[in-house]
């Protein structure tokens, strides 16, 4: 009888283990007026777009199995401090997936910075890095600015924005919701931003754009905070879409107003199609949105770090190079950087 009372106990105790882990990882959401994307609960995205429930999310777990990685198959790293910039030059450098140091307007810059060895709510398990930043964290210049994009692991890292708070207190800027998780809300330099919304820093003007993605921490938290891109205006104009399925009229509309100089655009984790394209794009779409921002420069990101998705090691990056030769695109014009390695723009 004894056996029997376990047997029923344990799958009970598991499920209640679950949720109550979901629970402690969920953050609180957005409160604020109602908008064309925010329902005064929860955000949502444009008329036609919709992102997977729990139901595809248990079928991807039980049906993808991860390809093989080869750790540290590239152990470059940058191997001398970097100083800050006179105003008129202007560098990136890629660290690793979507981080990035953006030297301009003699301002030193952090999209998504992750410094960790796994993306995930714990610092011993979950999807591991596979190469070392291209930046050592002590080799970095000064900063003063820091952009999230979103809340999910591998674009929020809070020992990393912990570690750049202590050592720089930078201004940070978040999408709508972010600024009250419980490690950030005590940092007095977090501004958070709306789409189409922008905040001025320095000479530079940030701005929020619009992306087909979601933000989540934990299983109740789903889309109560904001997920963006950012338009970076100095002496150039720096456009990061973020995470995001494909939308044309958000790209050719950004296109067709603002002259871009550089853009980044993710072109990692993209498989399988029936569960990733309402997320992420692919490289296919990914040059589509090089030709929408008619953009003379792009770079890409969002891959070869973290094992994320069905895509392998280096296919990201190989079907990048089909779909350039596809559309009669250059490969300098759309960069698959290195990194660590200094690009001026």
């Amino acid at each position: 009888m004894l056996e029997v009372i376990y047997f029923l106990l344990l799958p009970l105790l598991f499920f209640l283990l679950i949720i109550f882990v979901g629970w402690y990882l969920s953050e609180p959401g957005y409160h604020g007026p109602k908008s064309d994307h925010f329902s005064g609960r929860k955000f949502f995205l444009p008329q036609g777009h919709k992102i997977n429930g729990y139901k595809e999310i248990i079928k991807l777990m039980w049906t993808m199995r991860p390809p093989f990685w080869i750790k540290n198959y590239e152990s470059y790293a940058h191997n001398e401090q970097i100083t800050r910039l006179p105003k008129e030059t202007n560098r990136i450098y890629h660290i690793n997936h979507s981080s990035f140091l953006i030297q301009m307007n003699g301002l030193n810059i952090l999209i998504d910075p992750v410094w960790s060895e796994y993306c995930s709510p714990v610092p011993f398990a979950g999807p591991q890095r596979q190469r070392p930043p291209g930046i050592p964290f002590d080799f970095l210049p000064p900063i003063d600015l820091v952009l999230i994009s979103h809340n999910h692991y591998d674009h929020l890292d809070i020992p990393t924005i912990k570690r750049l708070i202590e050592e720089y207190d930078p201004t940070i800027i978040v999408p709508l919701g972010v600024s009250r998780m419980k490690a950030l809300r005590n940092h007095s330099k977090i501004q958070e931003i709306d789409w189409h919304e922008s905040q001025r820093y320095g000479d530079l003007i940030i701005t929020g754009t619009p992306a087909i993605h979601y933000g989540a921490r934990g299983m109740f938290d789903r889309a109560k905070t904001l997920w963006c891109g950012f338009l970076i205006k100095g002496n150039k104009t720096v456009y990061y879409t973020g995470d995001t399925a494909y939308e044309s009229q958000i790209f050719k509309s950004i296109g067709q107003q603002i002259k871009i100089d550089l853009a980044l655009i993710p072109i990692g984790a993209y498989l399988p199609r029936w569960f990733m394209k309402l997320v992420h794009i692919n490289p296919e779409e990914a040059v589509q949105i090089h030709k929408d921002l008619n953009s003379p420069q792009s770079m890409a990101c969002h891959f070869g770090t973290f094992p994320l998705a069905g895509d392998g090691q280096g296919q990201a990056e190989g079907d990048l190079r089909k779909a350039l030769v596809k559309h009669g695109i250059q490969a300098s014009n759309f960069v698959i950087p290195d990194e660590g390695i200094p690009y001026p723009f």
